[in-house]
């Protein structure tokens, strides 16, 4: 049995993860064209629009499948096996059409217009909000992007980093401080509006595939309903089960490293010995080590997951630090798989000949996403010094 069916429940679940098999197996014959471009292929974009993966999280009242965070685990995982990059890049898609809609964060009229968008036009949306002054929102810097009122429209002037997907998105969700209201916003903006240039500054070590250009606004005018959000009235606390998309997709590149390992383990056979490798006791341990690490990370993500489902919106809130350890764990395991993956190549692992190098390169940009480490550490301690 295939390690992406041991979470899998139903017929449903099953066609869904047969799915993101279909894609991930196409998509990981760009890979290579990705990691020499630092792009994301718009025939990857093609493919997902074709399976109409970009509405798997949009309510079913939309023509969406409105996936729990469960099933949304489940093919993020399974595409990350394939293609990693493209997983992770359309996980943010999906995962603030489901935030967007569960939590309506926006005046009704207009989501229900972007919806339809999403539906019909199987339109790609992002939040692009690091600055390189600011560093990640999720540290509290106020923006330097700038929206300025002129009638009824806005002047959104600055840069934005890190915009994953910069090249290929239908439109941006945009962070910047309004001065007439002397907050931070944010602002629904088409990709197609006049002052909009795409910067392509993504050279990064790993995750090339994202495209995660900088983004530069230069008074570009945009309709002042086009503000969306006001960060006054949200709640920064709020917890977000749709950001487990994250450790889901670095898992599926230590499932992908595992099952490349495995599979060299039982065909390689140096002169030197009558068995294949996956005889000797030291590879053994080695596989060992990757069963239990990743039994241990995914049984706590999909158990969160599962929680996260049956709970009502009130009482996710107590699931904050659990969702946050979920994605430290997952991340630090995925590093430790593919380094124990790579160890029972051997050298082999180096070469461009596999994928290890890759699954290396890439596996390690999860330590940088949100929410980090030490937040992570500080926000389970403060929980257990106040019960």
């Amino acid at each position: 049995m295939s390690m992406f069916n041991t979470y899998i429940q139903n017929e449903q679940q099953q066609q869904l993860v047969d799915k993101a098999g279909r894609l991930a197996d196409t998509m990981s014959k760009r890979v290579k064209q990705a990691e020499e471009s630092a792009d994301l292929p718009q025939a990857n974009i093609d493919d997902l629009r074709a399976e109409h993966y970009l509405t798997l999280t949009l309510p079913k009242t939309y023509g969406g499948e409105a996936l729990s965070l469960y099933d949304f685990l489940l093919v993020q995982e399974r595409l990350a096996a394939g293609d990693a990059a493209t997983a992770l890049s359309v996980g943010w898609h999906l995962g603030i059409v489901k935030e967007l809609a569960e939590e309506k964060l926006w005046d009704r009229s207009i989501f229900d217009w972007f919806a339809k968008q999403v539906a019909e036009k199987q339109v790609l949306v992002n939040r692009i909000a690091s600055e390189r002054a600011t560093g990640s929102p999720t540290r509290g810097g106020v923006p330097e992007t700038k929206a300025v009122r002129q009638g009824n429209h806005y002047l959104i002037t600055g840069r934005k980093t890190f915009a994953t997907m910069a090249s290929v998105l239908d439109y941006y969700i945009v962070s910047a401080y309004v001065e007439d209201k002397d907050t931070v916003g944010s602002f629904l903006i088409s990709s197609d509006l006049a002052g909009i240039t795409i910067d392509k500054t993504w050279d990064t070590l790993g995750m090339r595939g994202t495209g995660s250009h900088d983004v530069v606004f230069d008074q570009v005018k945009v309709e002042a309903d086009m503000l969306v959000e006001l960060n006054k009235q949200a709640n920064p606390r709020q917890a977000k089960g749709w950001l487990l998309h994250i450790p889901a997709c670095y898992l599926g590149i230590a499932i992908a490293a595992r099952n490349d390992a495995i599979a060299f383990a039982k065909s390689f056979q140096p002169n030197s010995l009558k068995t294949p490798i996956s005889e000797v006791p030291h590879i053994q341990q080695k596989i060992g080590e990757i069963e239990l690490k990743l039994l241990q990370a995914r049984s706590f993500m999909y158990q969160v997951a599962n929680q996260w489902d049956k709970r009502s919106p009130e009482q996710r809130q107590e699931l904050g630090a659990d969702l946050a350890a979920v994605k430290t764990i997952a991340t630090n395991v995925a590093n430790q798989v593919v380094d124990l993956a790579m160890r029972i190549v051997g050298g082999r692992g180096l070469s461009k000949a596999f994928r290890f190098e890759q699954y290396y390169r890439d596996v390690r940009a999860g330590l940088h996403n949100p929410p980090m480490d030490d937040m992570v550490i500080q926000l389970l301690a403060k929980r257990a010094i106040s019960e």
